[in-house]
């Protein structure tokens, strides 16, 4: 139900056409989602089904199709409201799909081990400076997302420093 509060929540900044809300999602919110241009006009489909948004065709540019824009309506609200608490309170479970590897890790030599770790250390750095770098400054809850990300790369390098340490002595 996160992908409905991230959609919710952003058209009770106002109205948006679907390309609009995914622009924003891609440019902004990429660190905590994976929220496809496909999937998100079938979520929202789903939500003027439920109520929850309206969508009207705004064909005021004779010179393209006409183009969908929602708005936000009272049922979506209360929805928001309570898809925001349920996901604030909860704990929502994380799966790090690169620790498979890590569970046969002693299936290869100690040399090709620390090699492999040692481009998955540069990857995660070359993320962390690239979000350090030119992720945009916002005020409040949109930084304090950004934040996050990047104190989980910061983890992630502190937690890869330890691993090939140890594994130095293999």
């Amino acid at each position: 139900m996160e992908r409905e509060l991230l959609l919710l929540g952003l058209l009770r900044r106002g109205d948006n056409y679907g390309y609009h809300l995914h622009d924003f999602i891609n440019k902004y919110m990429a660190s905590c989602t994976n929220l496809k241009k496909a999937t998100a006009y079938y979520l929202l489909d789903k939500m003027v089904e439920r109520g929850w948004i309206e969508q009207k065709d705004d064909d005021s540019d004779s010179n393209y199709p006409p183009r969908r824009i929602y708005s936000l309506t009272e049922a979506g609200e209360a929805a928001f409201q309570k898809l925001l608490r349920e996901n604030l309170s909860q704990l929502q479970p994380v799966y790090f799909t690169g620790d498979i590897g890590l569970a046969f890790l002693d299936v290869l030599d100690a040399a090709e081990a620390r090699a492999l770790l040692q481009q998955r250390y540069q990857a995660v750095t070359e993320r962390l400076n690239h979000l350090e770098a030119n992720a945009p400054k916002h005020e409040g809850a949109p930084q304090w997302v950004l934040e996050h990300h990047m104190r989980f790369l910061q983890f992630e390098l502190s937690w890869l420093t330890d691993l090939l340490t140890r594994l130095e002595g293999v």
